[in-house]
């Protein structure tokens, strides 16, 4: 009998995977340097080609005209199913006055929680029972290995690097590890890819997580932030307000063109 993983639980690994595809994309052009201006636009392509291939599969298995276009160009917020820590900008909270919403410690520390998440779930992926789906996972991994190294390497040269620098990758972590609980909190899609095999074993996941996270931060010389506070629920359906202002500037173009051929 032929195990396909629960469409929700592709979806919400395509999500996760688009959003912060999409997000990161903005650096495009805007880069602090050039040579980073380039990685950041060829990790956004990866994260955005993993959503590509999830998505077609998603398609396949709804088998009801939905397609990889559909599926992320006409969906509204609400059904996304990604984590909220994809979808934050590229800052910490702003008052009314602030002069730069575009912070690459920010960019840079939520790549870094990110990856090394996506690292190790792909590479549990990799023996899932969906055939299609481990594929997929065995591609990913090499993409997102690069991607943890990058972020990582980043995170150490500014948390060891100046007092500003320094200062910048605290506040960005502090500011970020509280939305890192909700990778830990179940869902009944992946209670339901644990079921057919195609899930991942959490409390593993989360104490090699934990791992990487103090190995990487104490080189860099932060302090791993208290991750205590509310816990978001992106994969449930209910996000920040950031979220519909990132899609509707995403699937303007489709829908404004909704039987355009690219």
């Amino acid at each position: 009998m032929k195990v396909t993983a629960p469409i929700d639980y592709l979806l919400h690994l395509a999500d996760n995977a688009l959003v912060l595809g999409q997000r990161n994309a903005e650096w495009c052009g805007h880069g602090p340097i050039l040579e980073e201006d380039i990685a950041m636009s060829n990790i956004s392509l990866d994260l955005i080609g993993q959503a590509r291939l999830l998505y077609q599969h998603v398609a396949t298995l709804k088998n009801d005209g939905s397609t990889e276009d559909r599926l992320a160009y006409f969906r509204d917020a609400a059904e996304f199913l990604n984590y909220t820590l994809v979808e934050l900008p590229h800052h910490g909270p702003l008052v009314g006055y602030a002069q730069d919403r575009h912070d690459y410690a920010t960019t840079i520390v939520r790549n870094f929680l990110y990856s090394a998440l996506m690292a190790l779930v792909w590479e549990q992926l990799q023996h899932a029972q969906d055939a299609q789906l481990a594929a997929i996972a065995s591609k990913s991994l090499k993409e997102v290995r690069y991607h943890l190294r990058h972020s990582r390497d980043w995170m150490i040269r500014m948390g060891d690097g100046t007092e500003l620098s320094h200062r910048k990758a605290q506040d960005a972590l502090d500011h970020l590890m509280p939305y890192t609980q909700e990778f830990w909190q179940g869902s009944d899609f992946e209670a339901q890819a644990d079921d057919c095999g195609c899930g991942v074993d959490r409390d593993t996941l989360h104490k090699n997580w934990l791992a990487l996270v103090q190995e990487a931060t104490t080189q860099a010389g932060l302090l791993v932030s208290s991750d205590e506070g509310f816990v978001t629920t992106g994969k449930q359906g209910v996000h920040s307000e950031h979220l519909s202002f990132l899609l509707s500037e995403m699937q303007s173009l489709a829908r404004a063109h909704p039987q355009g051929v690219w």
